[in-house]
């Protein structure tokens, strides 16, 4: 009797389930609601900020590149150009600050392409979440970043006399502004992040787009000294308008056609390069 019976109940065990009981069990009747494109997208920016925790040496940008950068250019340029170094920082730090910032917004792409090489990416878009979250999310973790950078370059500029007309609400306001075009200009390299094979193609291809874009313009010197042909091109670029802007509001101005160009240079560039970037993750 026992060699049948264990038989038998064998046989009940291993009995396919029935179809009704598997969905009980796999479809919960209480699902959970799909989570909104600001939730993902700040669930995201917290990731890049975590990453910041983890390897806290990717603060050193942010720290130690714009104390140097102000130290430098203050003592070399000076003298110079404004006759002493406490003269020429008021001019030069609301310049070299959109300088900085605006640099340090490559590392958005290359934080793009490293998770890319990772594999990291697959496991995203298999999520069901809004899809650009993904990349609001870098920028969004970044804008710290950029934050923190502003913050360590004026207190370094207070420090060697620099002392703004407009007050705390007229630098409060220029780094806002910065900000919002960093955050609109670090389009450009999440498109290069996942156009470019390796984060050392990121890196290369970016510094040879900052590095003429932000030397040839009003941060330094005034442009009336350049060529005409050269005039024309500093003038109208993107860089000097909004290093302007941002000197103006730090003394205490309101230049009124400066914001106009500076908002729509990053209404632009998010019009360009937001579109492209979320087709090349789509295709990736």
């Amino acid at each position: 009797m026992s060699t049948v019976a264990t038989k038998e109940l064998d046989d009940v065990a291993l009995a396919a389930p029935r179809a009704e009981d598997l969905a009980a069990l796999l479809v919960s009747k209480d699902r959970p609601a799909r989570p909104n494109a600001l939730s993902t997208s700040l669930t995201f920016g917290w990731r890049a900020v975590l990453k910041i925790k983890h390897v806290p040496e990717q603060l050193f940008d942010v720290t130690a590149f714009p104390i140097m950068m102000v130290l430098m250019y203050t003592y070399l340029f000076g003298g110079a150009i404004a006759g002493s170094p406490e003269a020429y920082i008021q001019a030069l730090l609301p310049g070299i600050l959109v300088m900085s910032i605006v640099m340090i917004t490559m590392y958005t792409g290359v934080s793009v392409n490293t998770d890319i090489e990772k594999g990291v990416f697959d496991r995203f878009r298999t999520l069901p979440i809004w899809r650009p979250s993904v990349m609001v999310g870098y920028l969004l973790g970044d804008m710290l970043r950029y934050t923190l950078a502003s913050a360590v370059m004026l207190t370094v500029g207070l420090i060697l006399g620099f002392r703004p007309d407009g007050g705390v609400i007229g630098v409060v306001a220029g780094v806002a502004l910065l900000i919002v075009f960093s955050f609109a200009f670090s389009w450009v390299w999440t498109m290069f992040g996942l156009l470019l094979r390796s984060e050392k193609s990121v890196m290369g291809v970016s510094m040879m787009v900052l590095f003429p874009l932000t030397f040839l313009s009003n941060i330094f010197v005034d442009p009336k000294t350049m060529p005409g042909w050269l005039q024309a091109f500093v003038n109208n670029s993107p860089i000097t308008h909004l290093t302007t802007a941002v000197r103006e509001l730090m003394a205490g101005n309101w230049p009124g056609t400066e914001l106009v160009w500076s908002f729509g240079w990053a209404g632009l560039l998010v019009l360009v390069f937001g579109p492209v970037t979320m087709r090349l993750y789509n295709r990736k």
